[in-house]
């Protein structure tokens, strides 16, 4: 199996972004003090990083081989885009976090493989540093959260979606936890850690919208993005969003029907790290199985342990699009 949903968490860039941090407070059993990983003014309570797979290459291999993972493509963790920190600090951090990356893949370059982060805040910096990171460092594409303090169909991000297209790399979304880098836009999703899957479900949603009804689709016709967790709520209100682009005064004339829509929405690829075998029927139904690619987020609080549910062929056309959308060729 092909994995392209694994974060990882590294020792080496450990306040690298100064002020921001990162910070990794180990805890103490002894006294029952939990572990705490702070970025900026968020922490993360209660989560161990150190010794586990998220910091620990053994212990990754070990757990990707229980799990039946060949490759896995490790990509930052979510609450360190640091997008919307001063940009020399992110341009600092993202440096050093593809170089780190980099020298980790190497550990293991038959099992692991990278993403690079980039300092969106300014996107021709942004540019450069994924030109760095493909053309020296050997990373495979970007991974951007889905806020990057202005909308992906900003114009100024059009140097950046250029860069991929001619680089020929695609392009993986992935939201932060609502509150990292900026204020909780909503209180009530601090309970039942609600950031972390409806305010992942709302990212995910908007991000699409936005590549789709903001024109990125048709700019850029052959660049290929990925959105996590399946899109978000996106299989259930495809239809919903083409009814508003159809019947709203702002909708665009070019997507003025369902199929001009759906035309668009088919050229995305979906993580199938949805959540369970019912959200994935949905996925699947909404549409196809032909860019769903497998994702696990190994060690993470709502890791899946098998994306296809047991689908001995879902799991082979998982393996055969990670391959298409990473440009690695057939299966041996």
């Amino acid at each position: 199996m092909i994995d392209l949903h694994a974060h990882v968490v590294l020792a080496s860039v450990l306040g690298a972004a100064g002020p921001h941090g990162p910070e990794l407070d180990e805890g103490d059993v002894a006294t029952g003090r939990p572990p705490c990983f702070r970025v900026g003014d968020y922490t993360l309570v209660g989560v161990r990083y150190r010794g586990s797979p998220f910091m620990d290459l053994d212990a990754r291999l070990e757990a990707m081989d229980r799990a039946g993972i060949d490759l896995q493509v490790l990509s930052p963790n979510p609450l360190t885009y640091f997008s919307h920190a001063e940009v020399e600090w992110a341009v600092a951090f993202c440096r050093r976090h593809n170089d780190e990356l980099a020298a980790l893949v190497a550990q293991a370059p038959q099992r692991l493989r990278g993403f690079a982060q980039l300092p969106t805040q300014d996107p021709s910096l942004a540019a450069a540093e994924l030109r760095r990171a493909v053309g020296e460092l050997g990373l495979v594409a970007p991974y951007l959260g889905t806020d990057l303090g202005r909308p992906l169909d900003d114009p100024a991000f059009d140097e950046l979606w250029a860069a991929c297209v001619e680089l020929d790399v695609p392009v993986f979304l992935h939201p932060a936890p609502d509150g990292v880098g900026r204020p909780r836009r909503d209180e009530r999703l601090a309970r039942f850690d609600g950031d972390l899957w409806l305010g992942f479900l709302y990212e995910e949603t908007l991000a699409v919208a936005t590549l789709v009804l903001g024109g990125v689709l048709d700019r850029f016709p052959t660049l290929d993005v990925c959105v996590s967790h399946g899109g978000g709520a996106t299989s259930w209100l495809a239809e919903r969003m083409a009814h508003a682009a159809r019947t709203r005064p702002w909708g665009p004339p070019e997507l003025a029907g369902w199929d001009a829509v759906a035309d668009r929405l088919a050229r995305l690829w979906w993580d199938a790290h949805v959540g369970g075998p019912v959200a994935l029927t949905a996925l699947l139904g909404a549409f196809g199985p032909g860019r769903v690619v497998a994702g696990t987020n190994l060690a993470g609080w709502d890791q899946t342990g098998d994306p296809s549910h047991g689908d001995a062929e879902l799991a082979r056309t998982f393996d055969a699009n990670a391959r298409r959308l990473l440009r690695l060729g057939p299966a041996r």
